[in-house]
C-alpha cells in the first residue's frame, strides 16, 4: 500500500489494554488525519491500570466502550493492527476478501504481571512505552523528531 494509511484497526484478545491504548496514542498523535477504531475477539471494560498508564501521558481512555470484530460498526480499514495471536487470526478470517493490509505487533499482555500495585502499573508502563515508540516509528509525526 502506498503512503501512509488513512483508517486503522488496533486489535487485540479483550479490547480493554492493548488495543485501546494503541488507539489513544495514534489518536493523540495524529488527530483527525487517521481515522483509528479498536477492537477485541472478546470484550471487557478497559483495564483501570491502562488508564492510569496513558493519564501519565495526558491522553484520557477512561471512556472507552469495548468492542469485539462483530460490533464494528465499519470494517473497512487500509491497515489492521493486532496485538495479540488470537486477534490476528480473527482479523485474518476478516480480512480474507479486504484489500486491507494487516501487520502483527506481538505486545505482551501485562495482566500476567504479578506484585505490588507499582510492578502491576511498572508493565502497562512498558506495554505503553512499547506501543507508543512503535506507532510513531510506523506513523511518524511529519516534520518533527520521535517525540
Amino acid at each position: 500500500m502506498g503512503g501512509q494509511p488513512t483508517s486503522v484497526l488496533f486489535a487485540c484478545t479483550l479490547n480493554s489494554i492493548r488495543s485501546p491504548m494503541a488507539e489513544g496514542l495514534l489518536k493523540h498523535f495524529h488527530g483527525r488525519r487517521v481515522y483509528v477504531d479498536s477492537c477485541g475477539v472478546r470484550r471487557l471494560d478497559v483495564n483501570a491500570f491502562a488508564v492510569a498508564a496513558m493519564a501519565e501521558l495526558g491522553i484520557d481512555v477512561s471512556r472507552h466502550r469495548s468492542k469485539t470484530f462483530d460490533l464494528l460498526e465499519d470494517t473497512s480499514y487500509d491497515l489492521v493492527i493486532t496485538l495479540s495471536p488470537e486477534a490476528h487470526h480473527r482479523a485474518l478470517e476478516l480480512t480474507r476478501t479486504m484489500a486491507c493490509d494487516v501487520e502483527y505487533w506481538p505486545t505482551f499482555d501485562p495482566t500476567v504481571m504479578e506484585g505490588s500495585r507499582e510492578a502491576v502499573l511498572e508493565a502497562f508502563r512498558a506495554v505503553r512505552d512499547q506501543l507508543r515508540s512503535r506507532i510513531l516509528t510506523r506513523f511518524p509525526l511529519a516534520g518533527a523528531p520521535n517525540v
